[in-house]
C-alpha cells in the first residue's frame, strides 16, 4: 500500500496549502489584529490542531504539516500549531486559538468536524477549515478528497504484481472513510483480474487503530501466511 500512501499525502498536502491561498485575499481583509501582542500583525494567524497521532505520524498529519510548512515559506502567515496528545484536548486547543483571534484554524481528521462544529458558532467572525470531515457552517471550509481513485489505482497496480492472485488490504480504523480507499482498491485489482482474492482487514474500530503498528504487523503476518503477496 505504499503507492497509496504516497498519493495521499501529497494529495494533503497539497489542498493545505491551496487551501491557504484560496483563503488568503479574504483573510487579508478580515484579519483580527488585537490578540497579537508579540506576533507580527500585517501577517495571518494560522493555528492548525492536529489529531492525536501528532504531526510525525508519517501519515496524514505529516502531510498537513507539510503543506502548512509550506504555505508559511510562501504565504504571508504566522504560523502555530498544537499536538492534543489525546482527543480530549483537541477542543481546547481550538478554543485556545480562537480566543486568541486566530484568523483561520485548521483541525487535521474527520474525527474533528463535531468538535469545529460547537467551536465554530461560538466565533462566527474566524475562519475555519476541517480536513476529511464536512460542515456546512459559513465559516468553515471542508477539505475532502476523492480517496477512492486514488485506491483504484494502488489495486490495478497490486493486482498486477501478484504471482499468487492473492492481495490483501489492511486499513485502520473500521470506518466509512476507510471502507472508500478499500472499495477503490477492490475494483482496480478486479479491473485487471476479476477472479483476484482480496483478503480484508481493519486494525480496529477506535481513534487508536491509527496508532497500533503491532497490531498491523501481526494483520499483514496473517495475510501473507494466507497467500497475499501484496499488501
Amino acid at each position: 500500500m505504499r503507492v497509496e500512501k504516497k498519493l495521499s499525502l501529497r494529495k494533503i498536502s497539497l489542498v493545505v496549502l491551496v487551501a491557504f491561498a484560496c483563503v488568503t485575499p479574504l483573510l487579508l481583509t478580515s484579519c483580527n489584529r488585537e490578540s497579537y501582542a508579540a506576533d507580527d500583525k500585517s501577517k495571518i494567524h494560522v493555528g492548525i490542531v492536529f489529531d492525536i497521532g501528532g504531526k510525525d505520524d508519517r501519515s496524514f498529519n505529516a502531510a498537513a504539516w507539510e503543506g502548512v510548512k509550506r504555505a508559511a515559506k510562501d504565504l504571508p502567515i504566522v504560523l502555530r500549531d498544537i499536538e492534543p496528545g489525546t482527543p480530549n484536548a483537541i477542543e481546547p486547543a481550538m478554543r485556545a486559538f480562537a480566543e486568541r483571534g486566530y484568523d483561520l484554524i485548521i483541525g487535521v481528521g474527520f474525527a474533528q468536524a463535531p468538535i469545529m462544529e460547537l467551536v465554530a458558532k461560538d466565533y462566527p467572525n474566524i475562519h475555519f477549515a476541517i480536513i476529511d470531515g464536512v460542515s456546512q457552517l459559513p465559516n468553515v471550509a471542508s477539505l475532502v478528497f476523492k480517496e477512492h481513485e486514488g485506491s483504484y489505482l494502488v489495486g490495478v497496480l497490486a493486482a498486477n504484481a501478484s504471482k499468487t492472485g492473492t492481495i490483501g488490504f489492511l486499513g485502520g480504523m473500521d470506518i466509512g472513510l476507510i471502507h472508500r480507499f478499500e472499495k477503490g482498491y477492490e475494483e482496480g485489482a478486479k479491473s485487471v483480474n476479476p477472479n483476484i482474492r482480496i483478503i480484508q482487514n481493519y486494525v480496529g474500530v477506535t481513534d487508536s487503530a491509527w496508532n497500533n503498528p503491532g497490531k498491523g504487523k501481526e494483520l499483514s503476518l496473517a495475510q501473507i501466511g494466507k497467500g497475499a503477496d501484496v499488501i
